[in-house]
């Protein structure tokens, strides 16, 4: 499967988002561009909205489960 082309769930969008910010905060401060303020500023509203939402309270056991038991219903994206 393409990697680039995959469907991400909330929960996954958040566990990527808070590793991210772990990292950052761990790596240190340094000066950034406009660019890279641009995506702080775009994970910052991201995180805070999908903080939000229940994906917070969920685990990947959880994930793996609901898309098993949705496989037989055969959905489209």
């Amino acid at each position: 499967k393409d990697a680039n082309a995959a469907l991400l769930s909330n929960f996954e969008v958040y566990q990527l988002l808070t590793d991210l910010k772990q990292q950052r905060k761990e790596s240190g401060k340094t000066k950034q561009s406009s660019g890279q303020q641009n995506l702080n500023t775009i994970m910052y509203e991201t995180l805070k909205y999908i903080s939000k939402t229940p994906c917070r309270y969920q685990s990947p056991e959880t994930v793996r489960e609901f898309l098993i038991a949705m496989k037989d219903h055969k959905l489209t994206k």
